[in-house]
């Protein structure tokens, strides 16, 4: 989910000012396909690659998971893309294909009930645990504590955490709510929602809210903002933090029971809905889009892949995902012909791996390739754990057929890592486009510009699908292989995310020090011969 940073807290008072008029340069359209020499960014060349290396080609229609929030699958734009299980016949309430869920004719949503409810909003993960753990190690003894070190090491960091978070995000939402408070005092007392500056300054706080609405309003037309600008951004400052105590950091809210699944049962998968869809398919709408948009249909936009086929799986709520549903969803894909599955969803804490190393292992067995976004905490995930992860638990093992995606920007070199985008040079293997980018969303035919490295994992997966595409022959890893040892190897330096002055080498920031192109991808891959893919595994 997207969090509203400590930044955005500091300056809100001080939004919509005159500087909010100045003109800000805008990222080229569709600039996640364009070229670094034609186009001067760094694109992926997917407009080149069709023009001069696909051109006349016949591809292979290559299946690829999106395991999201849900997809609108009536937009305009991916109607044409969808995957189809056409071994199930439409609404007839009988599981056809036998392979355990009713009407899955577009993909499976595990969040949702059997009557068709759907769970909307979740805990976070570290919400989950310290819930889980609060009654064993609330007042533990040193004894009860070294019978699990590992365990009790998780609860304090927990623990930490969760506390920390809680009276932080109550803290803020009654900040805020005493400063809408007290700007509504305040119109009402002028009897104006478009006060003077002067005639806020001259008006006495008579409490503590209009002292901090006071405060606030005297900032923001200080500096020529606009009062409506500033109260909507409040009340959506509010809403969020509302949802943080209510929902994401509330250990009594429950989500289960909509789905009416029995929750520690990690092995169960018969539960859920179709409605892939969901109450929010704004970030998987929109996830699909980069991958599977309809090129050159005269509308929108165009996805990186051509020869694609979208099946949506719906996992991930507004709060965290839970391990069992993601383990579930890749279950799903790899036992229903995905070659690609795109995960644009993380957290910092898992609650069983076990679930999910399992599914993966399933999937490396049936050659799919994983794809996973980095995260957007400007962290290195070398140090702190971004679930899931490729390295398989008690093991020494690990995916191999898993590509993990950090986010690179439109602008100069400098500004190339985006600021957001989680890196780490042993854990993150490349870098694609992840700010600015327009794509579908729900509803209306509608399009929107979002950032993310759930923005570049998506363009990661289309350059995948076109490599599967037109070279069939090529396994999971193989294709790994080719779009990894082909990146847009970047020089120099850039600013490291989260940092407004400090300088790193590119290739401090991920494994192969560069941006993922799909021209280079195709070259390479021209070059390779194919190798026998993994036994599978029922």
């Amino acid at each position: 989910m997207k969090k509203i940073s400590l930044w955005m807290i500091v300056v809100v008072c001080q939004l919509a000012t005159a500087t909010q008029a100045q003109k800000i340069k805008k990222a080229p359209e569709n600039w996640q396909n364009l070229d670094l020499k034609t186009n001067k960014v760094y694109g992926v060349s997917t407009n080149e690659s069709y023009e001069k290396l696909l051109k006349g080609k016949q591809g292979k229609t290559i299946v690829v998971a999106v395991i999201d929030g849900g997809t609108d699958i009536h937009h305009e734009d991916l109607m044409g893309n969808l995957w189809v299980n056409e071994k199930e016949i439409p609404n007839n309430g009988i599981d056809d294909d036998k392979n355990g869920y009713i009407d899955d004719i577009n993909g499976w949503n595990f969040i949702g009930g059997k009557n068709g409810t759907n769970v909307d909003h979740d805990t976070y993960e570290y919400t989950r645990l310290y819930g889980k753990f609060k009654k064993k190690y609330e007042k533990i003894d040193s004894v009860t504590a070294a019978q699990d070190p590992k365990e009790y090491k998780l609860w304090l960091s927990v623990k930490e955490k969760y506390e920390t978070e809680h009276a932080s995000s109550l803290a803020v939402l009654e900040r805020f709510q005493s400063i809408s408070r007290g700007i509504e005092n305040i119109f009402k007392r002028l009897k104006t929602r478009e006060p003077k500056l002067e005639d806020v300054v001259a008006l006495p706080a008579t409490s503590k809210d209009d002292l901090n609405g006071k405060s606030a309003l005297v900032r923001s037309l200080s500096g020529g903002g606009n009062t409506q600008a500033l109260v909507d951004q409040i009340e959506s400052i509010k809403e969020h933090y509302g949802k943080e105590v209510d929902f994401y950091l509330n250990v009594n809210y429950n989500p289960r029971t909509i789905v009416g699944d029995t929750y520690e049962a990690a092995n169960q998968r018969n539960y859920g809905n179709n409605d892939v869809k969901g109450p929010d398919a704004g970030h998987g709408s929109h996830v699909a889009g980069i991958i599977a948009a309809l090129r050159n249909n005269g509308i929108g936009i165009e996805g990186v892949a051509n020869n694609v086929k979208i099946m949506v799986i719906r996992v991930v709520p507004d709060g965290d995902e839970r391990d069992k549903d993601v383990a579930n969803g890749i279950l799903y894909a790899a036992l229903n012909g995905a070659s690609i599955i795109n995960m644009s969803f993380g957290k910092n804490y898992g609650y069983n791996k076990k679930a999910v190393d399992d599914a993966v292992k399933i999937a490396m067995s049936k050659d799919v390739l994983m794809i996973h976004a980095a995260g957007n905490n400007a962290e290195c995930n070398d140090s702190v754990p971004h679930f899931p992860l490729r390295e398989y638990e008690n093991d020494s093992n690990f995916a191999k057929a898993w590509i993990e995606v950090g986010a690179s920007t439109w602008k100069e070199k400098k500004f190339l890592a985006a600021d957001f985008s989680n890196y780490g040079m042993k854990t993150v293997d490349v870098f694609a486009p992840g700010l600015d980018i327009n794509s579908t969303v729900p509803d209306s035919n509608e399009y929107k510009e979002y950032s993310g490295t759930s923005m570049a994992a998506p363009v990661t997966a289309g350059v995948a699908a076109v490599i599967r595409s037109y070279y069939p022959e090529l396994s999971a890893e193989q294709v790994k292989e080719a779009i990894e040892k082909s990146v847009v190897v970047v020089k120099g330096k850039v600013l490291l995310p989260g940092s407004e002055k400090k300088k790193v080498k590119f290739k401090n920031l991920c494994k192969t020090g560069g941006i993922v192109n799909l021209y280079k991808a195709l070259e390479y891959a021209a070059t390779m011969k194919p190798v026998a893919p993994p036994t599978p595994k029922k």
